[in-house]
């Protein structure tokens, strides 16, 4: 499951958090009087809001005044750009999890169904040989009617079947594995192993996925879902970017029926027990004693010679001894029916199932292509009959479950938000601002994302919800000073907002740009960077709107209050002629 992967983030970074907090509050204020005992001395006669008159504060203050009084245009171009930017999360690529960078290749080979394990090992031997002498290769273990056992969390299992075998690879490193992957795949190509289904590939993070596209086709008929499951397989041949795409049933394969004559049978003597139990002995054989080999006790077995029982042609000719000691051949007391048959029969939530699925090129993701074919199949969908039905499996049905299980905490999540959010700001109108702040980081998100060429997946999924956070976080610390400065009377409300904006905006800048270059070391990693990238992006960006945009919804929010407050502050006619200026006092937010 997904939260073997990413379910401590929650743990280390509440942890985390909550000694953050402490520090903040008593150890950072112990260090300063410790370090700083003297800081005050001299400083009395020195104006406290000198520093907030600066050039770059001054600019600074120039433009929230402008963003405030043109609320209305930076509030509709601050949606623009956030519609904007979800439009162009289309272009991001999708992805479930990302590939490992662990040095191993697994190379599996799967030979028609019914195969002896003989012939597993010998074609297992061929491929050894393309590894023997490879400068590439460290090591290698072969597994012969098995997959290897689970080493890796992400591998996906397999069960034992005779006709099945996989080699894993131990490569130098990532780029000698990536050189020796191409330089299989290329022998493949070149007609190696041309008796089995070949398949080279890394390991993956994430849960285990198989096939990275994969579409179930499910229904009563084996028949008929088989040709339902051609036609989706023509149809994923087209395009581009998958490779060799196949059912999980494979070809049928030969089949002899025997039909025992019931009458001729007991005229003979014979039972169907009888001729089941001396096919069995002449074709499989039947263990008659044991002799000794030194310390260890070897089975004798008696069975037909190999002419005699690997021919299904002559079958019907192998003799039938009756408890008589008639002797007949097989033939005269049965019927042989030679055909074909389903090798194996996949059912799921105990339907008939196929699955028809692939690789993709490097350079894709499963997620994309899976996307791009599914619409390519609405006309084999429109024509299924009832009782029939397709459905996407592989690495989009994955990432559905990890987000689901993800979502399904979401109302938790929120009520405990909208908990700790109500008791800081104790005001509906209040709460309502700092949670329009939170898509803001979806516009640095999509612009990091397409400039990095990074995926979005499960992983950037948690960082895009942390970013909501760490948003909503400015929000708060902005909206409280702006409430403090009118609750304290200092200004205006429109003057606490220009005020209050200006001086929270570098601690608002620094402390977010001290998130953005912790975030640089994890930005090169295979497994955590789309996350990294999509923090920084979207912190960065989503810092610097809310600088602007909060002010002006503000105001566009508590518009009325700004309005009475400009009015009252303007210079009246008194009746002997003089100007007596009126100021309104502060107004408390609803």
């Amino acid at each position: 499951a997904v939260g073997e992967y990413a379910g401590g983030i929650f743990w280390v970074v509440a942890i985390a958090l909550i000694a953050s907090w402490f520090v903040a509050v008593v150890f950072t204020p112990y260090i300063g009087v410790r370090l700083l005992p003297d800081f005050a001395k001299g400083r009395a006669n020195i104006d406290p809001h000198a520093i907030y008159d600066t050039r770059i504060y001054r600019a600074l203050r120039g433009v929230i005044s402008w963003c405030v009084a043109n609320r209305m245009k930076v509030v509709l171009a601050t949606v623009t750009i956030a519609v904007g930017a979800i439009a162009a999360f289309t272009q991001v690529q999708q992805q479930f999890f990302p590939l490992s960078e662990r040095p191993e290749l697994f190379f599996q080979l799967r030979l028609p169904e019914g195969t002896a394990i003989g012939t597993t090992l010998a074609a297992t031997k061929k491929a050894e040989k393309l590894l023997e002498g490879d400068a590439d290769a460290a090591t290698y273990t072969a597994y012969v009617g098995q997959g290897s056992p689970r080493f890796w969390l992400g591998l996906s299992p397999e069960l034992p079947n005779e006709a099945f075998a996989e080699i894993v690879i131990v490569a130098k490193d990532v780029e000698a594995r990536e050189r020796l992957k191409a330089r299989l795949e290329r022998a493949v190509a070149d007609g190696a192993l041309s008796e089995a289904r070949v398949r080279v590939d890394r390991f993956n993070f994430g849960p285990p996925v198989g096939f990275p596209v994969q579409f179930r086709v499910i229904g009563p008929d084996p028949a008929k879902v088989r040709d339902i499951a051609y036609r989706v397989r023509d149809v994923m041949r087209e395009n581009q970017d998958v490779i060799d795409p196949h059912l999980d049933w494979n070809e049928e394969t030969p089949s002899v029926n025997l039909s025992v004559d019931q009458e001729r049978a007991r005229a003979l003597g014979l039972t169907p027990k009888d001729v089941a139990q001396t096919l069995a002995t002449l074709i499989s054989g039947y263990t008659v004693t044991t002799v000794r080999d030194g310390t260890e006790k070897v089975d004798v077995v008696a069975r037909a010679v190999a002419s005699e029982r690997l021919d299904l042609g002559r079958i019907g000719d192998l003799t039938i001894m009756s408890r008589n000691g008639i002797v007949v051949p097989l033939a005269q007391v049965a019927r042989i029916d030679y055909g074909h048959e389903e090798p194996i029969l996949w059912r799921r939530n105990r339907d008939m199932a196929i699955t028809v699925r692939s690789d993709i090129v490097d350079g894709v993701q499963a997620p994309d292509v899976t996307n791009a074919i599914w619409p390519r199949l609405s006309d084999i969908r429109n024509d299924l009959s009832a009782g029939y039905r397709m459905e996407i499996g592989g690495a989009i049905e994955e990432s559905a479950k990890g987000n689901a299980s993800i979502f399904a905490l979401f109302p938790v999540m929120f009520i405990a938000m909208l908990s700790l959010l109500m008791i800081q700001l104790q005001n509906f109108s209040r709460l309502a601002l700092v949670f329009m702040t939170a898509p803001l980081g979806i516009v640095g998100a999509s612009l990091s994302l397409n400039l990095a060429h990074r995926p979005f997946g499960f992983v950037a999924l948690l960082g895009l919800i942390a970013l909501a956070g760490m948003i909503m976080r400015n929000a708060v610390i902005l909206v409280d000073q702006i409430e403090k400065d009118v609750a304290e009377g200092l200004h205006s409300r429109r003057e606490a907002i220009v005020e209050a904006t200006v001086r929270r905006a570098r601690p608002v800048i620094l402390t977010a740009l001290a998130a953005v270059l912790a975030m640089i070391p994890l930005s090169e990693s295979a497994f955590w960077g789309p996350m990294a990238v999509t923090i920084m992006g979207g912190l960065f960006v989503a810092t610097f709107l809310t600088l602007l945009f909060l002010p002006a919804l503000y105001a566009l929010w508590f518009r009325r209050s700004l309005e009475e407050g400009k009015a009252e502050a303007e210079p009246v006619h008194a009746g002997d002629g003089a100007l007596t200026p009126v100021f309104a006092f502060p107004l408390a937010a609803e």
